[in-house]
């Protein structure tokens, strides 16, 4: 059995599917779809531009391109830094004790 609407229902919904569309006009009308500004550079172009010049991770310093590239360098290579013997031993034995643990809970 279908629902018998009566014409002022429909009126109803007619009125309010306009106040909707209305509504949204309004609050889209001063969101107007426009091309960037003429100074302004494309994404695109940007994505390519070769960059000449950075700026130091460790301090922020501008540097040039070949600076940067052998500083780079320098950070990528591992350096270890060298304990002294007394140090280097403690360090040796608590890493053996951590091994050393699970396996003899005395320890």
């Amino acid at each position: 059995m279908t629902p018998n609407y009566s014409p002022r229902y429909y009126g109803q919904a007619l009125l309010q599917s306009c106040l909707v569309a209305v509504g949204l006009a309004l609050l889209n009308q001063g969101r107007a779809i426009a091309l960037p500004p003429k100074d302004q550079v494309p994404e695109e172009i940007l994505r390519t531009e070769i960059i000449t010049t950075a700026r130091s991770p460790l301090s922020g310093a501008p540097l040039s391109a070949a600076d940067y590239a052998t500083l780079q360098e320098k950070l990528q290579q591992p350096s270890s830094p060298q304990a002294s013997g007394n140090l280097a031993r403690l360090i040796m034995l608590l890493k053996l004790r951590r091994v050393l643990k699970p396996l003899l809970p005395v320890f």
